[in-house]
């Protein structure tokens, strides 16, 4: 056996755990509330991959900015936009959005709401919980849970916005109206 193995355990016990975790349905904030006092091993990197992860020491980055402003008037813009939209995609894979048009009380009412989320009783979580990305309203710890070689501690909270609207009653209700508000703002 290999150190990471004798670190980890062996496959299907390793699998085992990560498979009654997600069985749980309630996320890493589900073990804090359960009490747990010992963080379960899946969630501990392997001592000879902690100097991997910290390749970024000294690194200058900025994340890619996207401005809004005007594209729906200007196509010029619109187009600039759009291939500002591509390459931060295929480069970083992530990106900030200003002069989207969603005024800052509703972003700082949605933060709100999935805080809110968050801190519902289990049972109401539980029934958000889902693998499936194709759902327009995700509740999950770790996209990549079963994939990937340690499970981050984070729990994700969703809600895919695209041009088909969900039905309200879809959403959970801690945040339906500001879900809904924002969506039409949008839309």
């Amino acid at each position: 056996m290999n150190q990471a193995e004798e670190e980890i355990g062996s496959q299907n016990e390793w699998y085992a755990e990560i498979k009654a975790f997600d069985d749980t349905k309630l996320g890493v904030k589900g073990l804090v509330d359960a009490g747990l006092t010992k963080i379960p091993r899946i969630f501990i990197h392997p001592q000879h991959d902690l100097h991997d992860r910290s390749a970024c020491e000294g690194s200058q980055f900025s994340i890619p900015i996207i401005d809004l402003w005007a594209v729906s008037t200007d196509s010029n813009l619109r187009a600039k936009a759009i291939k500002k939209i591509q390459n931060a995609c295929e480069t970083w894979g992530f990106f900030q959005i200003v002069n989207h048009g969603i005024p800052k009380t509703d972003l700082e009412e949605m933060l709100a709401a999935i805080r809110r989320f968050h801190e519902q009783a289990a049972e109401v979580k539980r029934e958000f919980y889902t693998r499936d990305l194709r759902n327009k309203t995700l509740f999950l710890s770790n996209f990549d849970l079963f994939q990937a070689p340690v499970v981050s501690w984070r729990d994700t909270f969703a809600l895919v916005m695209d041009s088909i609207l969900p039905e309200p009653k879809s959403l959970p209700v801690i945040c339906r109206d500001i879900a809904m508000a924002t969506l039409m703002l949008t839309s």
